[in-house]
């Protein structure tokens, strides 16, 4: 009578994962290949954050990145004259052309600004040259560094327009003198930029990414049975992260001083309380957005989301200053901008701190609004 019984729910059994007898006819829809792809598919659906992040959101940073990058028509090349006598006689001969942005500035200004990348060419008038009235390049210094993009582009160009202004033979040779300002290198740009970029990873992959990997796991609910409250587990996994953050700068200030003399001019001690603020904010903003996440796929897209719009638009490679004016402000919103100008302001410039009010604001309201909402907003289990 057992096997009498039994023998039947085997036989739907096996049926029902597609398995069929030799000789036997089935429709494609029951076979095991088709049933798993149905599967797959259909639990792909049904999970609206993977369809979002896997076709929403690459045509959403298609249209945030095209509008940042599109064709602005002939390129304009960023130059600067350090006010003199014969300054005024330059710009009237470089006006008219259209590839030139030409602004008269002072000597310390026009440093800074070919520091943080916001000019292309500094020229401004040779100490060894005769005091004359005419404004030719041969008493002018090309002041920029040969490995920063744009800079060699920009010195032929108000070359050209010299020319055009003389009416002289476009063969005609003019000297020039070429002259790289220390701190003003693409190295010492770039080595600030690389900083907030480990900050920023290290915040939201190593403080973010790793509560959602606990999440995923299980552990949170464990931690939930214990007396810790969500304030001593949340500070606990940033300043866990900051004892790696300390020596990841601490090889790359090395690394760049023994092989490319890049120095922190400004202090140490503002260096360091900077690097500290930046850390817990990124780590803020991980937080943020790993409070209610629940699967790694989310995760990845948000910090995605968060990331990429922060490395394209505040300043890693190159100064936020090349996009057009109209997108300046809501870059220098970005947390990452205000950071970096910062950075660079102490090591390149070796100015203090507190020498950026609204930029020092915008990184203390970003780090105690992240953490304060975060906090509220955390949730142990799903």
């Amino acid at each position: 009578m057992s096997n009498q019984a039994t023998a039947p729910e085997t036989s739907r059994s096996t049926k029902s994962f597609g398995t069929r007898s030799p000789g036997a006819s089935s429709a494609v829809s029951d076979w095991p290949f088709v049933i798993l792809i149905r599967t797959r598919l259909l639990e792909f659906s049904r999970r609206p954050a993977a369809v979002f992040w896997t076709y929403v959101f690459p045509l959403v940073m298609m249209f945030i990145l095209g509008s940042a990058f599109r064709s602005q028509g002939e390129s304009v090349s960023q130059v600067a004259i350090v006010a003199g006598n014969h300054a005024a006689i330059l710009l009237d001969k470089l006006k008219p052309s259209p590839e030139l942005a030409v602004t008269i500035v002072q000597s310390e200004e026009g440093l800074r600004m070919l520091r943080a990348g916001r000019l292309a060419l500094l020229m401004r008038e040779s100490a060894n040259t005769a005091a004359t009235s005419s404004a030719t390049s041969e008493r002018w210094e090309f002041v920029y560094d040969p490995q920063r993009p744009g800079g060699r582009t920009a010195e032929l160009l108000v070359q050209q327009q010299l020319r055009v202004s003389a009416g002289a033979d476009d063969s005609q040779t003019i000297p020039r003198v070429l002259y790289s300002e220390p701190g003003g290198r693409y190295i010492d740009f770039l080595v600030p930029g690389l900083i907030g970029m480990v900050l920023l990873g290290g915040g939201l992959w190593g403080v973010g990414y790793a509560i959602v990997d606990m999440r995923i796991r299980k552990l949170l609910k464990r931690y939930l049975a214990t007396p810790m409250r969500k304030s001593d587990f949340l500070l606990g996994i940033v300043f866990s992260r900051l004892l790696f953050v300390v020596p990841q700068i601490a090889v790359i200030l090395l690394a760049s001083h023994l092989t490319f003399s890049v120095a922190v001019h400004g202090s140490w001690f503002d260096f360091s309380v900077v690097v500290l603020l930046g850390s817990l904010q990124f780590a803020g903003v991980g937080l943020l957005i790993a409070s209610r996440a629940k699967t790694i796929e989310t995760m990845s897209g948000l910090i995605n989301l968060v990331m990429l719009p922060m490395w394209t638009l505040s300043g890693i490679f190159f100064s936020y200053e090349n996009f057009p004016e109209m997108l300046h402000i809501p870059i220098r919103i970005l947390p990452l901008t205000s950071l970096l100008d910062v950075l660079r302001g102490i090591m390149l410039d070796g100015r203090p701190m507190w020498a950026f009010p609204l930029e020092m604001t915008s990184i203390l309201l970003w780090t105690v609004g992240t953490f304060v909402i975060a906090l509220w907003n955390f949730r142990w289990t799903d």
